[in-house]
């Protein structure tokens, strides 16, 4: 069982920045793809960015690209997301997912089917 934690959420004006961070227990955080996902109110669930275990390999859902970055630190168990150039757009509650990654290449699972999912931190971006 992983426990996913986020936090960094908050309220930011249009244009600013936020860095997620999702910490995660147990001693196999090396062997999960991560990714986050966001859902704004009235909306269904969003993909935002995933990272393969090594952190070699990196996506991002459409609507983010060029201005959000994951990345994660194996040593601290931790997986974040640096979100710039913020819209209002992006109002929504934040989830960290992990999915279990066999080889490294098999990251892309994490995108559509995480294993385990943590409680959510609300970003809220005003115009």
């Amino acid at each position: 069982q992983v426990q996913l934690v986020e936090s960094g959420g908050g309220s930011v004006q249009a244009g600013g920045s936020l860095r997620l961070s999702c910490a995660t227990s147990g001693r196999t955080f090396s062997s999960y793809a991560m990714g986050w996902f966001r859902q704004a109110p009235g909306k269904e669930r969003e993909f935002v960015a995933a990272i393969s275990r090594s952190g070699a390999t990196t996506y991002y859902g459409d609507s983010v690209k060029g201005r959000f970055a994951i990345s994660r630190d194996n040593a601290k168990n931790t997986v974040y997301l640096q979100m710039n150039s913020l819209t209002p757009e992006a109002t929504a509650v934040y989830y960290c997912a992990a999915a279990i990654s066999p080889f490294e290449s098999q990251w892309y699972d994490v995108t559509s089917s995480p294993d385990y999912w943590g409680q959510g931190t609300q970003v809220t971006v005003s115009s």
